[in-house]
């Protein structure tokens, strides 16, 4: 599992929203980036807004009910490390890595050149791979450079 520093490092980057809202993809989401409805996200986008919320999660959240989704979703991040990275794994590492997956995607991570340098062992070629992940839209965003130099800070701890 991941590290209660990298918690609340995620919490900080992906932010913390009580009560659900769509996001830049327009899926339904509450918490730190829990998407509500994942059969949303097989739409395509010109269809996402007339998907409803329901009922039932028209509400405010409870900080243990957001905090369980995240453990809940960092499970599948966890694996997903553990699958495509298994060699070499400290705490700074996974926490890095899951990090890296949350906010990507598994399939990101499995495709990427930061993964066969750190399963080759280049340590510290893969850690300036996390730099090169920094766009969205086309463009350079603050926030993600942030985001990915924290990361490599992660991974490169002894």
């Amino acid at each position: 599992m991941i590290s209660e520093k990298m918690r609340e490092m995620l919490k900080h980057h992906e932010g913390v929203r009580y009560k659900p809202y769509r996001c830049p993809a327009l899926l339904w989401t509450v918490g730190v980036g829990h998407v509500l409805y994942p059969e949303q996200g097989k739409l395509p986008m010109d269809q996402r807004m007339g998907f409803p919320l329901r009922q039932e999660d028209n509400r405010i959240w409870t900080k243990e009910e957001v905090d369980a989704l995240l453990v809940y979703d960092l499970k599948r991040f966890v694996r997903g490390v553990s699958v495509y990275c298994p060699a070499g794994l400290n705490q700074g590492r996974i926490d890095a890595l899951v990090s890296f997956a949350f906010n990507l995607g598994n399939g990101t991570l499995q495709r990427s050149t930061l993964r066969m340098k750190h399963n080759r062992g280049d340590y510290i070629g893969a850690s300036e791979e996390f730099l090169k992940y920094v766009k969205a839209g086309g463009k350079v965003l603050k926030g993600l450079v942030k985001r990915r130099n924290d990361e490599r800070n992660f991974y490169l701890q002894p």
